[in-house]
């Protein structure tokens, strides 16, 4: 039965429609908002998944280049793999829903959501969270929603809900909440060094359209929403976890308690391997065989537990920290040699190495995506091996993970980047993860600062990232503690994963994972004050002390640049005819070029003077012939009325017989021959464009024939 549902949200009419399209899903809206259309389809497997001991829930964002009427490049003109604005996309719809089904669900469920059409001011991927949450509502999925999405920008001062492109050309925040009535879900987030109050602030107001629109949702379910099917539960055995904890519990207290990780894990790998001995001789062999999963299960949530506890109850962390402490931090510059730009960065056992290359403006990233986003001269990419937590398993490209934690580094460092002005390079970070036990995202923040000071890159204020967690008391909400700077195991058993990069000033980026149902303001401001506080400390203590600004020079091995401007009207003269120009200009002088249409020219070259050599032909062929203007130009033609003079740019005077010498003249050939060099000023330039050329007012009284004026220009 088709329904439609709309309300009013930042002064456009969002509509959600079902029961026209799809009707085979076990849930499926139509998302309208302006012109933009987002159908989401939901489906769930009949049976839990085997073997696995997590719910299995899968998130495809589809873009399709028709949406914005483009046909896709390449041989077989179809969309390919999803681009990296999809995958983060989907990873931002993944986050807010996953908390809300049932923590013993574990059937396949799959969210697709495909672009149907684009209107630039109306965002596709607000579209998709909010019509996402509105299947599963509708669905007989079990699911906790409704939730809820908008996007924030702040532009003059005003915090503004679902900003138009326009607006977010100026707003110095790109913000998306998520959340339900009641809490905060996901914040995701880039910004121009917001103060903590003012990122609070928005978040705040983005949870009132939040409400309206969970409301909307809810009145949605509660007319047309399907019951929530049956399923099978896993949970961990109860009676099984009672008997570990009361003969192992101590044990695993003491164990857990271990600073050192691979100490820590070695010891809770002996744990195990003892719990199942004493298993297997008080039960059986073959109890022990039945049961093996189900003692794995019940030994995880006994660790977790165990680490809930210490925090919540006795304020202690697993490697002896206080709550507020931060892991031992060093770094280091400049360790690789010949790449343009090396940092490393230790925070306890994780360790990044970032690497930095400059290159030509040409070489940024061109984006074939549904935005107006056509390209971007930074990036940065993050690879996550096996080798930096232990595992033997070979590299198959970056995933889902590494797409998103390189994503949230970028957005962290483009708000102090100088501008393409100020800059002319493209550049590229990449962080490589060399040791990993938590918090790596954060530790990649660093890194890449301080490579891309020691590249000379200008960047207007080093840039830091910081991480804090969340332990709650599963009895009582209200109760929890909010802890600095969290490593891996408080990251598996934890609440909250709240990553904030920032300058001393202001925050850059957000990128909340939380496992509960939401987080209150009061969360949400002590975790902006603990980072604030932390990233202050590493930039100030940690790397400013290595390095407190970017070095004054470039590498040496980094291409050098001259940026020149010229009239656009010109840049088919430094091209010439099929490239010809140009290049000649780049066989002669070794140099690169790029040349854009407002008439901006970069010249690359590791050989300055190649670059200067190349400039100066530029500027030859670009410059403007004007009358009074004296210039140095080679005779091409000897007629009998005069010379014609090559002035440049392909620009010909004619240097009349009667204009060579204030001396009678007879013969043109008795002054000059086809290639010499004479300096001539234009006296005029007639309405069909002909430059007329004088050499004898250049001359003094005592000049003569023989003497060649200099130029004065």
């Amino acid at each position: 039965m088709f329904k439609s549902y709309s309300m009013e949200l930042a002064g456009r009419t969002l509509t959600l429609e079902t029961g026209k399209m799809a009707g085979l899903a076990n849930g499926s809206v139509l998302v309208k908002y302006g012109d933009t259309t987002v159908l989401v389809n939901v489906t769930a497997s009949k049976e839990p998944k085997e073997g696995v001991d997590f719910f299995p829930l899968s998130v495809d964002y589809e873009e399709r280049l028709y949406s914005v009427g483009k046909i896709p490049g390449g041989y077989t003109k179809r969309e390919g793999k999803p681009t990296d604005k999809a995958i983060l996309t989907a990873r931002a719809i993944d986050r807010p829903i996953r908390p809300l089904f049932p923590k013993d669900f574990r059937n396949d469920v799959v969210v697709s959501c495909l672009v149907l059409s684009v209107e630039q001011d109306c965002s596709p991927e607000v579209c998709a969270m909010i019509g996402t949450s509105a299947a599963l509502s509708i669905s007989d999925i079990p699911f906790g929603g409704p939730t809820a999405s908008v996007a924030v920008g702040y532009v003059d001062g005003q915090v503004v809900i679902n900003p138009t492109e326009a607006e977010r050309e100026v707003s110095r925040l790109n913000l998306t909440v998520a959340g339900t009535v009641d809490k905060i879900a996901m914040i995701e987030a880039g910004a121009y060094e917001l103060t903590n109050e003012e990122m609070l602030n928005a978040i705040k107001t983005a949870h009132v359209e939040i409400k309206r629109i969970c409301e909307f949702i809810q009145k949605m379910k509660d007319e047309i929403g399907k019951p929530k099917f049956e399923y099978t539960p896993f949970a961990v055995n109860e009676e099984l976890y009672e008997l570990l904890s009361e003969n192992f519990g101590e044990r695993m207290k003491q164990d857990v308690q271990t600073p050192d990780k691979p100490e820590r894990d070695e010891k809770i790998s002996k744990l195990t391997e003892d719990v199942k001995a004493w298993y297997g001789e008080k039960f059986g062999e073959e109890k022990l065989e039945a049961d093996k999963s189900a003692i794995g299960e019940a030994i995880y949530k006994l660790e977790k537990k165990t680490v809930r506890k210490l925090i919540l109850d006795e304020g202690k962390r697993v490697d002896g920290r206080g709550i507020y402490d931060i892991r031992p931090l060093s770094c280091e510059v400049g360790l690789i040699p010949r790449v343009h730009g090396s940092a490393l960065f230790n925070r306890g056992r994780t360790q990044v190495m970032s690497i930095v290359t400059l290159g030509m403006k040409s070489e940024e990233q061109m984006l074939d995506g549904i935005d107006t986003e056509e390209s971007k001269r930074y990036m940065h990419q993050y690879n996550f091996p096996g080798y930096s937590v232990g595992e033997a398993k070979s590299s198959r490209g970056p995933g889902r993970r590494e797409i998103g934690h390189g994503a949230l580094a970028e957005k962290a460092l483009v708000p102090v980047l100088p501008t393409v002005e100020e800059f002319p390079y493209s550049i590229r970070v990449v962080s490589e993860i060399l040791s990993s036990n938590g918090s790596t995202s954060q530790g990649s923040i660093c890194a890449s600062t301080l490579s891309l000071m020691d590249a000379g890159v200008p960047i207007k204020k080093p840039v830091a990232g910081i991480s804090t967690g969340l332990i709650t008391d599963e009895n009582d909400p209200s109760r929890y503690v909010v802890i600095t700077d969290i490593q891996g195991i408080e990251d598996f058993f934890g609440d909250m994963d709240f990553k904030v990069g920032g300058t001393r000033d202001g925050i850059t980026a957000i990128q909340v994972d939380i496992k509960v149902d939401g987080l209150s303001y009061d969360i949400i401001a002590e975790a902006f004050d603990r980072t604030l506080k932390a990233r202050t400390y590493i930039l100030d203590e940690i790397m400013a002390p290595q390095i407190a600004e970017p070095r004054p020079e470039i590498s040496k091995y980094a291409p050098k640049i001259i940026n020149m401007k010229i009239n656009p009207e010109k840049i088919k003269d430094v091209i010439g005819s099929g490239g010809k120009v140009i290049n000649k200009i780049i066989e002669d002088t070794g140099v690169k070029i790029d040349i854009e249409e407002d008439g901006s020219v970069f010249i690359y070259s590791e050989d300055l003077e190649g670059a200067r050599k190349a400039q100066s032909i530029i500027e030859e062929i670009t410059r403007e012939i004007e009358v009074d203007g004296i210039y140095t130009g080679k005779v091409t033609r000897l007629m009998n009325f005069g010379a014609f003079i090559d002035l440049g740019g392909g620009k010909e005077g004619l240097l009349h017989i009667s204009k060579i010498s204030k001396e009678r003249v007879n013969k043109v050939e008795d002054v000059f021959k086809v290639g010499d060099e004479v300096t001539v000023k234009v006296y005029e330039i007639d309405d069909q464009g002909r430059i007329n050329l004088t050499r004898k007012d250049l001359y003094s009284e005592e000049s003569s024939l023989s003497e060649e004026p200099q130029e004065q220009q």
